[in-house]
């Protein structure tokens, strides 16, 4: 029997849309060298990988006030609910500081058909065309396997160092989305489906270097679902 995840409606919406609003403007003001992005995004740095509790310093830094309003049909959101998306805000918010610091071009990507910018499609850019390296992969597998939030935050950032280093740029607003369905019932297995079609719907060019946009063929062999965990 297949379990369908199951997010308050409006919920995963409001993530991201908190998530895309701050991340487009310190994102903005962080390229400027404007003082206050800067400073906000070393607070934000310092969370990378963490639980919010134990980075008392980010509180008050990022408005998460939408989240609270009533959902579509009048309810009030459950406590649970409101835990899961600031979590998933948190998370999201401190990663993009990490991926960002002392970069000139903004790692923050909205992801399109012409652009792709799905956790999936990050790491698949990381490997050569025609190729697929285990290794990377298996970083993605085993964050999509992690046994909580927090496990799952510190294996996304070691992805996130990674792109960083070769420039490739993630769709934070997506990803906020993602780690909210991932605390729902049945969210893991849709959100790892989500990265695994990412992962093969990203096609490099021919010859390319890992970061390079383009289009090429990948391996028909390659099956995201079954490369096993190496923890």
């Amino acid at each position: 029997m297949t379990t369908t995840a199951i997010a308050p409606a409006g919920m995963p919406e409001r993530v991201s849309h908190v998530v895309g609003g701050h991340v487009t403007r310190l994102q903005r003001g962080y390229l400027a060298d404007e003082s206050h992005a800067v400073a906000a995004l070393a607070r934000l740095r310092r969370g990378a990988g963490k639980e919010p509790h134990q980075v008392p310093d980010l509180l008050g830094l990022v408005d998460t006030g939408p989240l609270y309003g009533p959902l579509p049909g009048g309810w009030a959101p459950r406590e649970e609910d409101l835990i899961q998306a600031e979590d998933a805000v948190h998370v999201a918010l401190t990663l993009w500081a990490l991926h960002q610091q002392s970069k000139s071009t903004g790692m923050h990507q909205y992801d399109s058909r012409e652009r792709p910018s799905g956790l999936g499609a990050g790491v698949r850019r990381l490997m050569l065309a025609g190729e697929i390296d285990e290794t990377v992969l298996k970083r993605l597998v085993r964050a999509g396997t992690a046994p909580h939030l927090a496990g799952l935050a510190q294996r996304l950032r070691d992805i996130v160092v990674l792109l960083r280093r070769e420039d490739i740029a993630l769709d934070y607003a997506l990803l906020a989305d993602q780690l909210y369905r991932w605390q729902q019932p049945g969210g893991r297995d849709e959100v790892r489906r989500l990265w695994g079609r990412s992962f093969h719907s990203y096609q490099p060019r021919q010859n390319s270097q890992p970061g390079a946009e383009g289009t090429g063929a990948v391996p028909a062999s390659t099956d995201f679902d079954t490369v096993k965990d190496a923890s």
